[in-house]
């Protein structure tokens, strides 16, 4: 049966600290959402303040007003924020004792790993539930060093990168990973962050809690596992952060271990600054992809935007701009959907239009 979960996210839903919660609500393979906790929505649809269509997801004011309004406790309590400072409040910590307290499991994505603090492990045991650390590393003596096996997959593999991070490249991953299941391929989804872990990615890696000699190994280590497992005819790897970030360095090992034979470009055309860095300006999409193409041998082959903040002739008309000036295809995944990736994508792997060809004939 599957997993309920109740997603914690106060303040934050449908912000950039809230994109945990945000994916969750998009799209979550592994367990039933029954709600999210936000008393500044309390009483609205979640779809409806995402994206505009209800999906019968409420907001609650607190863990006590959801308990009270649930037909059943959730299976799972689920951390939904991303802060940049990424260690529990005082106050947080207390829910989530109660949480447990009511029985349920909690799923943390933060760098502050439960399962490390004493007082969170008797909580766990006393009242028989289990904490997950999504980003917890394994053992360094588990983790794998760059062994050049990527070299030699056939398999085409697409990089989503993007200009900050919280910018929409899992999203647009997602998208367009059923995209091109729609088109009768087999196809393979590396994750890169907690949320698509916790969504259920069946591969994948935290890669920002990794110590940096191992990040290009264990990126490479999960893109084989999907090569080997799958034999997908294509692989999508979601990116991290931005190669120009100066705070990241993931952007560097997933290019680095995934070795992507092309690479699609996420940008928010109406964000002014950094995400969590707002003494520093955001590089121009033209600059990113320059970047990118200098750092690897990896080709941009089309462009898609985050419409945050923006009207629909504000997209429209950056659609064409970029169109004309960068020559290469741009969409809203969101708005558009994934045609025009799709058919960059055919172009630069045609083998792949064979496959589907051959699929959607039989």
């Amino acid at each position: 049966m599957e997993k309920t979960a109740l997603i914690y996210c106060e303040g934050k839903f449908g912000t950039m600290d809230g994109k945990t919660a945000n994916g969750l609500i998009r799209r979550s393979g592994k367990y039933k959402v029954v709600g999210v906790i936000d008393s500044t929505k309390a009483g609205l649809d979640t779809g409806e303040v995402l994206e505009g269509k209800k999906n019968g997801i409420p907001f609650f004011s607190s863990l006590e007003n959801a308990l009270q309004s649930l037909t059943n406790v959730p299976n799972e309590f689920i951390y939904g924020i991303a802060p940049s400072e990424a260690f529990l409040k005082k106050a947080e910590r207390n829910m989530i004792l109660k949480a447990m307290r009511h029985g349920m499991n909690i799923v943390n994505p933060l760098h502050e790993f439960f399962t490390d603090d004493k007082e969170f492990m008797k909580y766990s045991l006393q009242y028989k539930v289990e904490i997950t650390d999504v980003r917890k590393p394994p053992l360094k003596k588990d983790m794998h060093l760059f062994s050049g096996r990527i070299l030699d997959i056939p398999t085409p593999v697409v990089a989503v990168l993007g200009t900050d991070s919280a910018v929409g490249k899992r999203t647009t991953s997602v998208i367009l990973e059923d995209a091109l299941i729609e088109q009768g391929l087999n196809v393979a989804f590396v994750a890169t962050g907690q949320t698509g872990l916790i969504q259920g990615a069946k591969y994948g890696v935290a890669i920002d809690a990794i110590p940096s000699q191992f990040m290009t190994g264990e990126i490479e280590n999960e893109v084989m596992k999907a090569y080997e497992i799958e034999n997908p005819d294509i692989i999508i790897v979601e990116g991290q952060g931005a190669l120009s970030h100066p705070a990241y360095i993931s952007s560097c090992g997933i290019i680095r271990g995934a070795r992507p034979g092309a690479v699609i470009v996420q940008h928010p055309p109406n964000r002014k600054n950094l995400g969590d860095f707002s003494f520093m300006e955001m590089p121009s999409i033209k600059s990113e992809i320059d970047l990118i193409e200098n750092f690897s041998s990896s080709k941009v082959i089309s462009v898609t935007i985050n419409h945050e903040n923006m009207t629909d002739k504000e997209i429209e008309d950056v659609i064409k701009q970029y169109e004309d000036h960068l020559k290469l295809p741009t969409t809203d995944v969101l708005k558009f959907g994934c045609d025009k990736l799709i058919t960059s994508i055919f172009e630069k792997f045609p083998l792949l239009k064979d496959k589907k060809s051959k699929v959607l004939v039989n």
